[in-house]
């Protein structure tokens, strides 16, 4: 493991980045053996090693080098903002003040633009020395030891007009690995004028191995053979460029019915909505529930060895089935297919800037407010 471990961190720091310096990475380990590796890059997530059966497994699927991570357009374990998901035809307005921001995919705003936060250079605030070991240094000038064991927190100061969006945005992302086989990601942020905002992690799993080799051989069994249950009573129904089409739908009765454990490809493309998106890729409004501590999701292996459960104060999860994986470099100079890894990317609606009308809270953060949510993964045997 530690050379493998090693090979990451090496691999990944042996060419620049977009800056012309190289990557920091920071390995986090709790006293199970579980490790997790992230990166100043995209305030990233690279890795996630769980100890299953007596060995190591990767449940993260993931690039090897800065090339191969640059040159994928699936986001992977990156914090992607100001806005996750999309924003349609990057139009909004705010009290009265109509704003375009970049359009980059299909007409619309996807994950906050061309150039989002998971292409920027974080800087590392903080970072425990328990556990932990940072590879790449960073500068004394943004350095300061964290009073938490096993974290790492990234800060981005996002400048008014960034991507055409209002107000100077500072948001922070804290990393947390546990003892109960937790990765707790804390979202921070404060604004000086009135800005859309919904942050998340893309991470992939794969629970029974992101980089089993069976992965290159049958990869739509393994990745969709997982089981799901989502604490959800609706979804949200969306176009084929996936901006919403209306007013959210009852799952039950339909493919989207995850509220009982269900294999994902039981029902996998069997409605107009799947086929329009290539599969789930669509939001899920989560049971109020969840807000007092309910889990959100669960996510099981193949082998029934693994489960993910998902708690969050946000209040939707999209269900993504890594409908465009294809040509996606792996981590062994080959290449993922679609469906290898399932993204539950817990966050607001998407366009929910547009939608008023909808029982869900506001996107809009105000400079007098501060932005505050928490996602914890929690992986068990």
């Amino acid at each position: 493991m530690m050379n493998e471990q090693a090979n990451l961190f090496d691999s990944m720091t042996a060419e620049a980045a977009f800056d012309g310096r190289p990557a920091q990475l920071f390995e986090l380990k709790n006293n199970n053996g579980m490790t997790i590796v992230l990166m100043d890059i995209g305030a990233a997530w690279l890795s996630c090693k769980v100890p299953v059966d007596g060995e190591l497994r990767e449940v993260l699927l993931g690039q090897r080098n800065m090339p191969d991570f640059q040159q994928q357009q699936s986001y992977m374990g990156v914090t992607v903002g100001r806005v996750a998901n999309r924003i349609a035809k990057g139009q909004f307005s705010i009290a009265g003040v109509d704003y375009q921001v970049d359009i980059n995919q299909a007409g619309n705003t996807l994950h906050g633009g061309t150039t989002g936060f998971d292409k920027r250079r974080w800087a590392v605030i903080e970072h425990s020395d328990a556990n932990c070991e940072n590879k790449q240094s960073p500068s004394q000038d943004n350095q300061s030891i964290s009073q938490d064991r096993n974290s790492v927190e990234f800060e981005l100061v996002s400048p008014h007009g960034d991507q055409g969006f209002p107000g100077e945005l500072t948001v922070k992302v804290k990393y947390q690995l546990t003892d109960n086989n937790e990765v707790v990601i804390s979202y921070y942020a404060t604004t000086t004028q009135a800005t859309p905002i919904n942050l998340t992690n893309h991470a992939y799993f794969n629970l029974l191995g992101a980089d089993n080799h069976l992965l290159r051989i049958d990869n739509r069994q393994l990745a969709l053979g997982h089981t799901l249950t989502v604490n959800s009573d609706a979804f949200l129904p969306i176009d084929d460029v996936g901006i919403p089409t209306g007013d959210w739908l009852p799952v039950k009765d339909s493919s989207f019915d995850f509220t009982a454990a269900k294999v994902i490809e039981q029902d996998f493309m069997q409605d107009s909505h799947q086929q329009a998106a290539k599969g789930y890729d669509h939001a899920f409004i989560l049971n109020k529930a969840c807000l007092d501590g309910d889990l959100a999701a669960r996510l099981t292996s193949p082998d029934n060895l693994l489960t993910l459960g998902v708690f969050t104060t946000k209040p939707a999860l999209q269900l993504y089935t890594g409908n465009w994986l294809a040509n996606t470099p792996n981590r062994h100079g080959g290449e993922y297919q679609d469906h290898a890894g399932i993204a539950l990317e817990t966050q607001f609606l998407p366009d929910a800037v547009n939608n008023p009308q909808w029982d869900h809270p506001s996107t809009i953060l105000q400079p007098e407010e501060t932005y505050q949510h928490q996602t914890c993964y929690q992986f068990s045997v």
